[in-house]
């Protein structure tokens, strides 16, 4: 197979479906929204307690942590949803673990930002 030239414009062109992605996971997935909901929180909170250039790093890992999982979550539902329109005990536990991969980030992300937030929320009261 031939190899295609390098053009910028093509990689370019490349993020147009990538922000397509994410325009078409933020409309169509309610999970999404609420991870994007809580995000947005937890940059203000970051901004209002003004974290360390450390913890910013564990906020920002921990929200692309669970937003890639929610991608890749939601391809692998609609693969699994297109080539098996019918229930099928493989397709549910696929679906069920890919599922659980959502859930393990979102605990994770809760757990970095208990650790990052509580003991400031402490400290206000």
């Amino acid at each position: 197979m031939k190899q295609k030239k390098f053009s910028i414009s093509k990689r370019l062109e490349s993020f147009k479906y990538a922000l397509n992605g994410l325009r078409i996971l933020i409309a169509e997935e309610h999970n999404a929204r609420i991870h994007l909901v809580a995000a947005v929180c937890v940059v203000i909170a970051g901004l209002f307690f003004n974290i360390s250039s450390y913890e910013w790093i564990g906020v920002i890992l921990s929200i692309g942590f669970v937003f890639c999982l929610e991608i890749i979550n939601t391809s692998i539902e609609n693969i699994a949803d297109f080539v098996s329109p019918d229930k099928h005990d493989l397709i549910k536990k696929t679906k069920d673990w890919a599922a659980s991969g959502v859930l393990i980030s979102a605990v994770t992300a809760l757990a970095v930002g208990l650790v990052i937030f509580l003991p400031k929320l402490l400290r206000l009261f």
